[in-house]
């Protein structure tokens, strides 16, 4: 079985798109076609990016162990929460960081937000962060507006089958972008 890396991105007090993020790896658990590994950056608090890692002497044992876990994913979904109308500082940081971690990476999106309009910008910010280092934004996302809505504090989900439905439109195409480069062996 195959792995997919679920990147947490928030490290703010009160964040939400954590349960979101469990959401996700419960979801693609239960496909049974790829394991779900989560990576909370708020539990790894990375200092201020300073160099790529692939530069660095002496680097953090954390940053290493999140490296292999990219590397070694078949694909990666990062739940991000918008920021006046981008992302947070610490998925910049974990994104300038590395470099052949996301090169061909399949990477899907997820945007969550406590207003309406479910993160829009902070999908087109990321993906072009993400294109520019040569990762593979698959060509499908899953939003989450109105956030403390769709799941509450305690973590139940209100419309569990329409947030499986609309999840699946983006692991549908992030898994169908995993097979498709493995079909075209590009390295990743």
């Amino acid at each position: 079985m195959g792995k997919i890396v679920i990147i947490s991105s928030s490290i703010r007090t009160g964040r939400k798109s954590d349960r979101v993020s469990k959401f996700v790896v419960d979801f693609v658990n239960e496909s049974g076609k790829y394991e779900a590994e989560l990576h909370d950056l708020n539990q790894y608090q990375f200092p201020l990016f300073e160099e790529r890692l692939k530069f660095q002497d002496n680097p953090l044992p954390s940053l290493v162990k999140l490296s292999e876990a990219i590397l070694s994913a078949d694909g990666v979904i990062i739940v991000s929460p918008e920021y006046n109308a981008s992302y947070p500082a610490a998925l910049k940081n974990v994104i300038d960081v590395f470099t052949n971690e996301w090169r061909m990476k399949p990477v899907g999106l997820c945007a969550v937000s406590g207003g309406q309009f479910g993160g829009a910008q902070l999908l087109q910010a990321l993906n072009f962060a993400l294109w520019k280092i040569g990762a593979w934004v698959v060509p499908a996302s899953f939003q989450v507006p109105f956030v403390d809505k769709a799941i509450l504090e305690n973590g139940t989900v209100v419309d569990t089958e329409g947030m499986k439905k609309r999840l699946s439109l983006l692991t549908d195409k992030l898994f169908w972008c995993i097979e498709a480069g493995k079909r075209m062996q590009i390295d990743s």
